[in-house]
Order: C-alpha cells, then sequence, then structure tokens
C-alpha cells in the first residue's frame, strides 16, 4: 500500500474508533470519512461495507478472545477457565454500542464478512464449554449455541441497563453450574 493510502486507512480507523466509541456502531460512514478530512470514496475504496470496517477494527481483539481460550484450556481449572472467558467475550461483545447484535446475526449469517470471526469466537468457547462439561464442572446440558445467546444477553444488558449487568452476568455464570440436589 503507499504510503498516502497508508495514512488514509490509518485515519479513517481512527476516526471511526472514535465515532463508534460515541455513537455506536450505527454512526454515518461518511460522517466518519469528514471527519478523517478524506471523501466517502476513499471509505468506501478501504472498506466497502460496514462489516468490513468493523472485522478491521476487531481483528485484533478478536484474535485475542481466541488466544485466551487456548490459554485457559491449559492453565485454569475447567469451570474457572470457562467462566473467565464468558467474562471476555461479554467485555467484548460490548466493545461499542449496537455491536453484539451485529456479532450475533453475523454468526447465523454465511455471506456476513464477520461470520468467520464470529464462528472463531463461538469455536473457541465451545471447546472451553464441552471442556467442563466433561469434567462436571458445568451443566450438559447447555449447548454451545445456548451459550452464546446467554453471553449475547449478559451483553445486551451491559449496554441497555449497565446498572444491572454485573449481578446478570454473575446469574448467567452461576447458571451454567449443575443444578444443586
Amino acid at each position: 500500500m503507499r504510503a498516502d493510502a497508508r495514512r488514509n486507512y490509518e485515519r479513517l480507523l481512527s476516526e471511526a474508533k472514535t465515532a463508534f466509541d460515541k455513537h455506536g456502531i450505527h454512526t454515518s460512514l461518511d460522517d466518519i470519512a469528514r471527519q478523517a478530512g478524506l471523501g466517502n470514496a476513499t471509505l468506501y475504496r478501504h472498506f466497502p461495507t460496514r462489516e468490513s470496517l468493523l472485522k478491521t477494527m476487531l481483528h485484533d481483539s478478536i484474535k485475542e478472545l481466541g488466544t485466551t481460550a487456548e490459554e485457559l484450556l491449559t492453565t485454569e481449572p475447567a469451570g474457572e477457565a470457562l467462566a473467565t472467558w464468558v467474562r471476555a467475550a461479554v467485555a467484548h461483545a460490548t466493545t461499542y454500542r449496537g455491536l453484539v447484535t451485529l456479532l450475533m446475526d453475523s454468526l447465523k449469517d454465511e455471506a456476513s464478512e464477520l461470520n468467520n470471526a464470529c464462528t472463531s469466537m463461538q469455536s473457541s468457547g465451545q471447546h472451553l464449554l464441552e471442556r467442563a462439561q466433561r469434567s462436571g464442572e458445568v451443566r450438559d446440558d447447555t449447548s454451545p449455541n445456548e451459550l452464546f445467546a446467554l453471553i449475547a444477553s449478559a451483553a445486551w444488558a451491559r449496554e441497555h441497563a449497565p446498572d444491572e449487568a454485573d449481578q446478570v452476568l454473575t446469574v448467567l455464570i452461576d447458571g451454567l453450574w449443575p443444578p444443586r440436589r
């Protein structure tokens, strides 16, 4: 990439982060380009869709979430590892307002530019869930899809009911443990 194109690319990413932090993922892409001092054609040349922009912006954090899962598989007891990763996944899904809905939609849409990243993230969680289920530390009647619905629910609570979000996440994680008899 040419030096000027690289500068434009980096400026767009910086402005997108600022805009998404302030207004959520549905902020105007044209406004992002304008704030970067560039035309919208430059933005769309680098990022043809909102998803492509988000995919680039989230690349490192999604990769880190996968790396965290791999490390937890070998360093923490199974139940603790799953709980730690669930907390990290909820934090990731709330990086920007509105992101959790897009991630869940992308998980179901194979044509989505975020689908591979979302299925990779789901696979990481699935490995942790299955390990915890095999060890008997978490209930065996929870599927990976249900786990992700629970993560999305906790992320939604964090976004829309922040005062209750910590308790919602605690109850979610406690609910993964086997029922006491």
